[in-house]
């Protein structure tokens, strides 16, 4: 009966977790996976707990189902947040890691920022928070993609 029941949980939690929208926060982590399964960078600039377009995208874009689905089979997400409230501070590194992505692809300093990239760093296309639907969305991020 336990392994029936612990069987089953782990079925459920694997369900769950094919679902969530897997976000990277280490760029030679993403390019690696990018290079290897053939498949271009999303990057995306974000200030999670203070920008109003930054929570719309993440609530009408990235936390949609169809584009969580396209999405893992499709692209590598990279985040790169910068929040203000100390509660969701990040790691000293995190930060540093943020703050170069940021000097290197966001020298603008806006929010959000999705830029779209190669499995080399390569900037192939850059958008923002545009009021549309998750389809259209990605259809615009492919329109990037060679």
């Amino acid at each position: 009966m336990k392994k029936i029941i612990v069987a089953l949980l782990v079925m459920i939690v694997s369900v769950g977790t094919t679902m969530a929208q897997e976000w990277q926060t280490d760029i030679n982590v993403s390019k690696e996976i990018a290079s290897k399964e053939s498949k271009p960078i999303i990057l995306v600039f974000q200030g999670s707990d203070w920008c109003a377009p930054c929570i719309k995208l993440d609530r009408e874009i990235w936390s949609a189902e169809v584009f969580k689905k396209y999405a893992a089979e499709n692209y590598v997400m990279l985040l790169a947040d910068f929040p203000r409230k100390k509660k969701n501070s990040l790691s000293e590194s995190q930060s540093k890691a943020n703050a170069l992505l940021a000097e290197k692809y966001n020298k603008q300093g806006f929010f959000p920022f999705v830029v779209v990239l190669d499995s080399n760093g390569k900037v192939l296309g850059e958008s923002s928070y545009k009021k549309t639907t998750p389809d259209n969305y990605i259809k615009e991020l492919n329109t990037f993609i060679k």
